[in-house]
């Protein structure tokens, strides 16, 4: 984990802080050689292009993937009940889907990167 990461992590409430290293695992395992950096403020994932970046916010773990992952995903995100709108998805902290969460990160990497 990049130190700007790390420090982003626990800069955050410590009630959430193992909901967001969990993200960032998932992420990291999802992205294999994917640059991690601090970019509009979130820990993004980026190959030559920015892929993926998560957010905490008061309520919610926002994931922003770009709105063709949104779209990609669309279907499973409303069957599973997730708030969501153009490039970003939210995640109650109670219920933070790692499965969902690695598969948009791997598609981003394949369809966003090229």
């Amino acid at each position: 984990m990049s130190d700007a990461i790390h420090d982003y992590i626990l800069n955050q409430p410590e009630t959430i802080q193992p909901v967001l290293e969990k993200v960032y695992d998932t992420i990291h395992g999802a992205i294999p050689g994917a640059e991690e950096i601090i970019s509009w403020q979130m820990p993004t994932w980026r190959k030559r292009i920015n892929l993926i970046h998560f957010a905490a916010m008061k309520k919610h773990l926002g994931l922003y993937p770009g709105p063709e992952a949104v779209e990609h995903f669309r279907a499973v995100l409303e069957e599973r009940g997730y708030s969501y709108s153009k490039g970003t998805i939210r995640f109650p902290y109670d219920s933070v889907p790692l499965d969902l969460i690695a598969e948009i990160a791997a598609w981003a990497a394949e369809n966003q990167s090229n």
